[in-house]
């Protein structure tokens, strides 16, 4: 609206003042070799008009005559970069539906129509990647590299291209050379810190850290907790040769994280080791109020050298009791309990596990505790039949891969803070119950030294009479005939499938009321396999 009306306010003005010209109408005399012009001012300003128009439209002219190659040019230059562009976006389109050899077309023809810019450089590298094609991409990624625009994605094509390689040297030369180009870049930061871990430059993992915190690439917290691994990990590499060291190094890591266990366990093991055992038992405490888990149960119950068991005791009862529902407190517990021969309260502090389904640890510490005290070697195994189908303990998991320790990194990826305390995936496919079964019934049967013994079938379904087995087993007596041969039992499918021929079967002889009970071999194994678990 406002332009309407200053439009015609314009016009009005116009046609003020050509009305005021035509009304003072004036002369306008103009003499010049030899010449005399005389007209009217209205008529000698149109005059004006006129010849400016006419200069104008002919220095138009002259322009155009003599920039009509440059515009013929720029026309036929316009016309290929839009077919470039078009080849480009077909590309991408190829390659976002996985077509290789249209995206390599398309490159080549945009290749060749607009030369290597910016987007042509991209696509060359993706549809080479596509292809299977290594050199042809890190081709194109070193081309990116002479373009100041394009030098981000050159850096990271090639650091991609060196990992697939398994080049970690180049990787790291490429994202430390990517992070002094472009310190905003989120990628270089990270590869890099992760590279540092898996080659052991810790030192050099932490100022990447720090570096990382300064150019905003990760948060304060987050590093907090990268500084606290990587000094974990400095220490137990520093813990052999300079123990003084490690230790510093430790009860800073744990200071840090006091959640990280193997900084605390490793921190309170050196305390302890160098003599200063209050502060050894403090941070062990506030590292089990944070996390309880086995390592640091081991390092407190073992604190001091040469205490006795009732001493480990009374430390088992201060876990269990910071520890509240966590299972791992009834565990140090009953492992504490079972060395002071305190076999009441082991089977106590076990019992609220073993009502709710008890873990394999558990399972192995009963067996353990049936043993030590009973010497009833048919319970204890029946504990260690029930342990292969029990319920997995936690363990230390990286991208699916199961550790008997804690890593800094994961060796499947290389990536920083990988290893979890927590229960590894479950196999999909059950353990057969029948089989189960029969494995717990033949373990408490007691074994006597004689004669060789074979042990009977069991059906998958209960049956009421062990004799059942063996008719099944044994064919019908059967009369001989001089004549034929004695038939062969037809086996029974799923019981003697695999038998070649009938076996003989011994019943197991009902045990003695004074059986000696187990050897020590026998406890042996058992208190190994228990402390494996735990482990």
């Amino acid at each position: 609206m406002i332009r309407i009306l200053a439009f015609l306010a314009i016009i009005a003005l116009a046609a003020f003042g050509v009305g005021w010209l035509i009304d003072r109408p004036g002369s306008l005399v103009l003499v010049w070799q030899g010449w005399q012009i005389e007209t009217s001012v209205p008529v000698a300003l149109l005059g004006v008009v006129v010849l400016t128009t006419l200069v104008v439209l002919f220095w138009s002219l002259v322009r155009f005559i003599f920039n009509s190659p440059d515009a013929v040019s720029d026309f036929l230059r316009g016309r290929r970069r839009k077919r470039g562009l078009n080849a480009v976006a077909h590309g991408l389109m190829a390659i976002g539906i996985g077509d290789g050899k249209s995206a390599r077309r398309s490159a080549g023809e945009a290749r060749r129509l607009i030369g290597d810019e910016p987007l042509t450089l991209l696509l060359r590298a993706q549809a080479a990647q596509l292809n299977g094609d290594r050199p042809e991409a890190e081709a194109a990624f070193k081309a990116m590299l002479e373009q100041p625009e394009t030098r981000p994605l050159g850096y990271r094509g090639l650091f991609v291209e060196a990992k697939r390689r398994g080049d970690d040297r180049e990787a790291l030369k490429l994202a430390d050379r990517a992070l002094e180009a472009n310190p905003d870049v989120p990628w270089a930061g990270p590869a890099l810190l992760d590279l540092q871990s898996r080659t052991g430059d810790w030192d050099g993992a932490l100022k990447t850290v720090q570096r990382n915190v300064s150019n905003h690439v990760t948060t304060r917290a987050h590093a907090k907790r990268e500084r606290a691994v990587l000094l974990t990990a400095k220490a137990l590499a520093l813990a052999e040769d300079k123990p003084q060291d490690a230790r510093a190094v430790a009860v800073e890591a744990a200071n840090l994280a006091p959640s990280l266990v193997p900084a605390v366990a490793l921190a309170g093991r050196l305390l302890a080791e160098q003599g200063d055992l209050t502060k050894a038992k403090k941070l062990l405490e506030k590292g089990w109020k944070a996390q309880p888990h086995p390592n640091i149960a081991e390092v407190y119950l073992y604190l001091r050298s040469g205490d006795a068991a009732a001493d480990r005791l009374k430390r088992g009862r201060i876990l269990a009791e910071k520890a509240g529902r966590d299972p791992e407190g009834a565990l140090a517990l009953a492992r504490a309990a079972l060395d002071a021969r305190e076999f009441t309260v082991a089977r106590k502090a076990l019992a609220p596990l073993v009502e709710r389904g008890p873990t394999r640890r558990t399972c192995l510490l009963m067996a353990e505790i049936e043993n030590a005290e009973f010497g009833d070697r048919g319970r204890a195994r029946a504990w260690l039949a029930r342990a292969v189908a029990a319920k997995r303990d936690p363990a230390w998991v990286a991208d699916g891969i199961i550790s008997d320790s804690w890593q800094p990194f994961s060796p499947a990826t290389g990536r920083l803070d990988a290893f979890e305390w927590t229960v590894p995936v479950e196999s999909l496919a059950a353990p057969d119950s029948a089989l189960i079964d029969a494995e717990v019934v033949a373990s408490e049967a007691p074994i006597v030294e004689h004669e060789p013994v074979v042990t009977p079938v069991v059906q998958p379904e209960p049956v009421a009479q062990p004799v059942v087995v063996d008719a099944v087993l044994e064919p019908e007596p059967v009369e001989p005939k001089p004549a034929a041969p004695e038939p062969k039992p037809a086996p029974r499918p799923g019981l003697a499938r695999e038998r070649k021929r009938p076996v003989d079967v011994v019943l197991p002889p009902i045990p003695s009321p004074d059986d000696p009970g187990p050897d020590d071999q026998d406890e042996v194994t058992i208190r190994a396999a228990g402390r494996n678990v735990s482990a």
